[in-house]
């Protein structure tokens, strides 16, 4: 009995150390690193690049791997709560006994829902000069070029970093910076 306790508790020491191992490693990741290292351990890609969300995101998951994640008494309350939250609080849950649970976890992201229908052309006059990009299936045209974000092309106009949305956008409240054209 004791011999396998002793074991027990030098597998739990060698996991949390494995553990404090990959949580220390995720401080030195690049931030396409750490996308890939998401999808790793989520098994889905990740839209976003920003490095602090991936870090937190991912260590939480290393960490629930190896001490466990939610009760099963907490995902039915989760499950049961859920329906009354606002669509934007609802948590991607996959259930512990494999059937699809609210938000399952698939392998497909689909496009940004703010933005317009693929085909469109997106406008915004920038410096007294026009800008079009139209929205793809997969990225957007600028010129051309095919880019993956908003966010590159108006980096681009700019010469400055800007988050892609606000740029052609704005920031909403009825802010309305770029013009929509329906694509063909």
């Amino acid at each position: 009995m004791g011999t396998q306790r002793v074991a027990a508790e030098k597998v739990g020491r060698a996991a949390a150390t494995n553990m404090r191992r990959e949580l220390v490693a995720l401080d030195a990741m690049t931030v396409g690193e750490l996308a890939e290292k998401y999808r790793e351990v989520f098994g889905i890609p990740t839209r976003t690049r920003n490095k602090g969300y991936l870090r937190k995101h991912i260590a939480w998951r290393i960490q629930e791997r190896t001490e466990g994640g939610l009760s099963p008494r907490a995902l039915e309350r989760i499950e049961l709560l859920a329906p009354q939250a606002p669509t934007r609080w609802r948590p991607s849950v996959a259930r512990r006994d494999g059937k699809a649970g609210l938000g399952a976890v698939t392998d497909k992201v689909g496009p940004d829902p703010r933005l317009p229908a693929v085909g469109t052309t997106i406008m915004r006059r920038h410096r007294s000069v026009e800008h079009r990009v139209t929205v793809l299936a997969e990225g957007f045209e600028y010129r051309g070029e095919h880019y993956r974000s908003l966010s590159k092309i108006a980096c681009l106009i700019t010469g400055k970093s800007w988050n892609g949305y606000v740029f052609f956008f704005g920031r909403g409240h009825g802010e309305q910076r770029g013009n929509v054209e329906a694509g063909g």
